[in-house]
């Protein structure tokens, strides 16, 4: 069945946030230890809501004033230090321009995301977002992906979620949509399925589609 909403999440699939996010997350240990972080441990927590990953680094510690640390390095660096990944912008731009809807479904800061979804000339082209703070629950919990539905005025049937990690991917299964994985980011790399193999899903970690370059999500449409 063709898809007629495309849900993206934005660090890792939409966005190259890997560097800014590593850097902050460096800023953040340097205040706390003086000394950067282990760049594994922080790769690890990509996709997951950041208060989470704060608390399981410093237990015990504010995690308001870590979080404040690590968000003041983004505001400072995020526009030099992200990029769309390649291609994604045009199908973003197609996808709209046929008459799809679009949303954007992350655990980021509102802020920023409008600043990247701004700076890389597509902001005009998102129907609906939802965001660090407008939800109760986070990925994986499917909250975030039917709030976003609501907005659009959209059946689960309709749509797909396009993400990076398990936690897209869990909350996407979760709440009925179907999950469609992207290979070219860090936290990809832990795909167990191909997009061509016809396997049904033995997981709900599992996506129903694997996609490998940003012109696929258009052969949904």
């Amino acid at each position: 069945m063709k898809k007629t909403v495309f849900l993206f999440d934005f660090d890792g699939t939409l966005a190259d946030t890997n560097q800014t996010v590593i850097n902050s997350w460096h800023q953040t240990f340097k205040y706390v230890n003086g000394a950067p972080g282990d760049e594994n441990w922080i790769i690890g927590t990509f996709g997951e809501p950041l208060w989470i990953s704060m608390e399981k680094a410093f237990p015990g510690m504010d995690v308001d004033k870590l979080i404040e640390v690590y968000r003041s390095y983004q505001e400072k660096h995020f526009k030099e230090e992200t990029k769309p990944f390649p291609g994604m912008v045009d199908v973003i731009k197609k996808l709209k321009s046929a008459g799809n809807k679009i949303g954007i479904i992350t655990s980021r800061m509102r802020h920023t995301t409008e600043q990247g979804l701004d700076a890389f000339g597509i902001m005009d082209c998102v129907d609906a977002m939802v965001c660090a703070g407008d939800t109760v629950e986070h990925k994986p919990n499917p909250e975030p992906v039917l709030l976003g539905l609501e907005k659009l005025g959209a059946n689960p049937s309709d749509a797909v979620m396009i993400g990076d990690s398990s936690f897209d991917i869990v909350c996407a299964n979760r709440a009925g949509v179907t999950s469609a994985l992207v290979d070219w980011a860090i936290t990809s790399k832990k795909s167990k399925k191909d997009s061509n193999s016809g396997d049904k899903r033995n997981s709900e970690e599992e996506p129903d589609i694997l996609i490998k370059t940003s012109e696929e999500i258009l052969d949904l449409a």
